[in-house]
């Protein structure tokens, strides 16, 4: 079997305060564009839509622009740019650093099915 998809033509998209998410799903994998702006915070842009104080789904991530902070609830804490791949377990809060967009590649299939969704909405 080979399955191929573009970019240029997500099958959906989902908007949340201060960024959005593309999502492409192949048999085996979801894979997702997520956007978020400067001033975006994910416990103010997509926690109230969760209904959780962290962010719950585990992310397998590249970031392709821009900087982004990660804190774990049990108070580890990291900082990511260009060209870094990072597993991020869930349980954790992120926001962007800085003036500049960040683009994130997430190979997780919770991503683009979950994130961003109203709680109980699938």
């Amino acid at each position: 079997m080979l399955e191929l998809k573009t970019l240029d033509k997500p099958d959906e998209r989902r908007d949340f305060p201060k960024g959005h998410l593309e999502a492409l799903h192949l048999t085996g994998l979801d894979f997702a564009v997520a956007t978020f702006e400067p001033g975006w915070r994910w416990s103010e842009s997509v926690g109230p839509l969760a209904g959780t104080e962290s962010c719950q789904v585990h992310h397998n991530g590249c970031i392709v622009q821009g900087r982004m902070h990660i804190k774990m609830d049990d108070g580890e804490e990291s900082e990511a740019g260009p060209g870094d791949v990072f597993v991020c377990t869930p349980g954790h809060d992120a926001w962007v650093v800085g003036d500049e967009q960040v683009i994130v590649y997430d190979f997780a299939g919770q991503m683009a099915t979950d994130y961003g969704r109203p709680e109980g909405e699938s």
